[in-house]
């Protein structure tokens, strides 16, 4: 299968790995491929996304078979349930895989180590042989995985972790048969030998850790990396489908087709993304919004694939197929984050790519001076192999990738959904957040908030009667008194046929009330100014005073204002709280004028000087771009992804806050689905907490590294230096997944 798009991108899914360091050696030779532009290798996972033009799968598979580990390309139709398996197989294979290895080795290695203590006194007779053939079975079974990546490493000139393992076991193991050999054959001859030093049981003891300490770590990355599965599990694998004859019946979710009436019975997970055609009930949509409550849903509300249908029945049409729904999206950008380098793992992969080779110069140098200054071989040969034990390049090759798998999958459970881990890197470290008024902070729609009556009618000046129309001559003023319903119910019956967002405000208030809205006719627009029209035998006019005020006209006579205003969302001044706890400044953007932008601003507890007002949306992307080019200043822009989006591609970080199923704002490096502005200070919240422990996690393993290679170099650790390297090697992989893992306890707590 050729693709045939002119830029592509092509998903992999690799077993075999063995550490970050396989995965980088996966990536480097997927990117040699001259069609290539980039490629993210996920160690934990398995999975590598290749982009690039006119990509062929099967030849990305065969130069990732070159490398030695195994790949098949995954097709990019695959069901939730189809990649739910595909991921849960690949840990299921990866754990067995070093389950085995690790009870083979130790398995050996025990009677293997009570031969070696408590034989006769003497390596005579068959005892040494017998250990020498354990220790080479281990080899070749427990070791073999790791035999071939080093040789696979070696074909490319390039070397990895198992090129350390490989090296450190068969060192041992060749120098012990040499001295069994020696010994040997000096017996033979008749001549003195010297007691040889064996270290058979030790090669199949380090094998064994080593692989132990995968294992174990095979299965801490897998449930710090759950956060995928959890999303795909949300997808139900079946739909109930309606006939047109009023049967139903069970079909597969990912058969689902655009106009398909689905049934979602109560306490069922909706199939796909849709619309409600009948029915009522209340939603728990928190999969994608992270909103805790249930939303209410009728007849034309949305629904999304996942959410949990909590009461009544429903029945809705599905408007997307089973396989490209919002949960498949999500989990696709979870997955893609989760794939993505943090700007600080730049240091890390400087450091990994040439760690193994000074490892093993370290190594050759510490053999060669115990040889040539202290004279002890044995000595310098198992220091040597302890130098090349413990180090642990995946210790540092993990530090960043487990933080961040686990920060984006912390943030995709609370409805945020981040593209990558530079963006969750970047978002830790905002110093200004920047906010688009509409569709933020306010829902972006104005309400009527209150209506004036005019004392008995006031008639209106010249320049209030005059008009955009065709001279249409008023009737005579009626001074009789109006009550706010009929001024309102008057200026619904002309609004009604306008698409203005006011005119939607003033209509819904209409009904709101419960009021009769009559017809109308000689219906027409003024240009900048209102709409008119004839209602109930009356001329009625409603005319925008200003921003927030607009007034109504009856025959002439000014019968009323009624009071607009754009609403703050309810969480939005709890929001602005936590973000100035948290040291963030603030900064308010609107293209209202400076009135209707300081009472929200007062509303909200910003001062007037955080609001920048009559902002266009050049001028909007102007003062992100002025602020961000600020020495020390990291922006972080939150607006709608709409008019907003040149904003929120000036600053450092853009954060859209989006309708349930617009989640691919290309403007935005963060989205979040819903109306939640908490989700903001959440966002900084999840993303320094997950930038404070990749600094941990990298002080660690350099720190480890930085004292355990000296320490096996000079000796320190005795004749069992191998098997406690090998334990060491695994404890510090451990602690850096058991810290990931500290960070995802800590974030679901909050």
């Amino acid at each position: 299968m050729t693709a045939t798009h002119a830029h592509d991108e092509v998903r992999l899914r690799v077993s075999g790995m063995s550490c970050t360091s396989c995965a980088a050696t996966v990536r480097r030779a997927i990117e040699q491929q001259p069609q290539v532009e980039s490629a993210t290798v996920n160690f934990s996972d398995g999975l590598a996304i290749v982009h690039g033009r006119h990509l062929d799968p099967a030849h990305l598979a065969h130069v990732v078979a070159e490398t030695g580990y195994d790949a098949a390309p995954i097709a990019s139709d695959r069901t939730a349930g189809e990649q739910l398996s595909d991921i849960e197989h690949h840990h299921a294979h990866s754990e067995r895989a070093w389950r085995r290895r690790a009870f083979v080795a130790l398995a050996l290695f025990v009677p293997l180590e009570l031969i070696h203590w408590f034989a006769p006194h003497g390596w005579h007779g068959w005892l040494p042989w017998l250990l020498a053939a354990g220790s080479a079975v281990v080899l070749v079974t427990a070791g073999g995985g790791f035999y071939t990546s080093a040789w696979a490493a070696a074909k490319r000139l390039t070397t990895n972790m198992d090129t350390l393992i490989a090296l450190g076991a068969t060192t041992a193991f060749v120098y012990s048969l040499a001295q069994l050999l020696w010994h040997a054959w000096r017996s033979s001859a008749g001549a003195e030998a010297a007691e040889p030093v064996l270290y058979f049981t030790e090669t199949a003891g380090l094998l064994g850790l080593v692989s132990l300490g995968h294992w174990l770590e095979a299965r801490t990355s897998a449930r710090a990396g759950s956060a995928v599965r959890e999303l795909l599990r949300l997808q139900p694998d079946e739909a109930e489908r309606l006939m047109s004859d009023g049967a139903s019946a069970s079909i597969r979710a990912s058969d689902v087709v655009p106009g398909d009436r689905l049934r979602v019975r109560p306490g069922g997970r909706i199939p796909v993304d849709g619309r409600v055609v009948d029915g009522r009930s209340e939603i728990d949509e928190s999969v994608v919004t992270g909103e805790s409550l249930p939303v209410p849903k009728q007849v034309g509300d949305s629904v999304v694939a996942g959410s949990m249908n909590t009461t009544g029945a429903l029945i809705i049409e599905a408007t997307v197929d089973g396989r490209h729904t919002t949960i498949a999206r999500i989990a696709e950008l979870v997955q893609r984050a989760q794939s993505s380098k943090a700007d600080v793992q730049k240091l890390a992969d400087a450091v990994s790519s040439i760690f193994v080779p000074t490892v093993i110069g370290i190594a050759a140098i510490t053999l060669l001076g115990w040889w040539l200054l202290a004279g002890d071989v044995p000595t310098g040969v198992i220091s040597a192999v302890t130098v090349l034990i413990i180090s642990c390049p995946c210790a540092l090759g993990l530090a960043t990738p487990m933080a961040v798998m686990v920060g984006a999958g912390a943030a995709s459970r609370r409805g945020i959904l981040i593209k990558s881990a530079q963006a969750l890197e970047r978002a830790g470290k905002a110093t200004l957040v920047i906010f688009d008024k509409t569709g933020t902070l306010t829902a972006g729609r104005p309400v009527v908030v209150g209506i004036e009556v005019e004392d008995a009618g006031r008639q209106a000046s010249g320049a209030e009667r005059k008009r955009a129309s065709d001279g249409i001559v008023p009737e005579p003023p009626s001074h009789a008194q109006h009550s706010e319903n009929d001024i309102l119910a008057l200026a619904a019956a002309v609004e009604q046929p306008s698409e203005h967002p006011i005119a939607r405000a003033i209509v819904e208030a209409a009904r709101n009330r419960g009021l009769a809205i009559p017809p109308v006719v000689d219906f027409r627009a003024i240009a900048g100014e209102g709409v008119e029209g004839r209602a109930s035998g009356r001329w009625v006019r409603v005319v925008r005073d200003d921003d927030a005020t607009c007034r109504v006209e009856v025959d002439g006579v000014v019968m009323g204002r009624m009071t607009l205003r754009d609403e703050p969302r309810p969480d939005a001044r709890e929001a602005i709280r936590r973000l100035r706890s948290q040291g963030r400044s603030i900064l308010m953007l609107t293209g209202d004028s400076s009135g209707p932008a300081g009472i929200v601003a007062a509303e909200l507890g910003l001062p007037p000087t955080a609001v920048v007002a009559k902002a266009d949306p050049n001028r909007k992307a102007a003062t992100v771009r002025e602020h961000a080019g600020r020495p020390g200043e990291t922006v972080l822009m939150v607006g709608d992804g709409i008019n907003d989006a040149a904003a929120l591609a000036e600053a450092h970080v853009g954060i859209a806050m989006a309708s349930g199923t617009n989640i691919a704002i290309e403007s935005a490096d963060v989205v979040i689905p819903g109306d939640r502005v908490t989700a903001v200070p959440e966002t900084i919240d999840i993303a320094r907490a997950t930038l404070r422990t990749i600094r941990q996690n990298l002080f660690f393993a350099f720190f480890y590294n930085a004292a355990a290679i000296p320490a096996a170099a000079f000796g320190l650790l005795g004749p069992i230096g191998p098997l406690i390297a090998a334990a060491a090697m695994g404890l510090s992989d451990l602690t850096v997944v058991g810290n990931a893992l500290r960070l995802r306890w800590m974030l679901g707590r909050r």
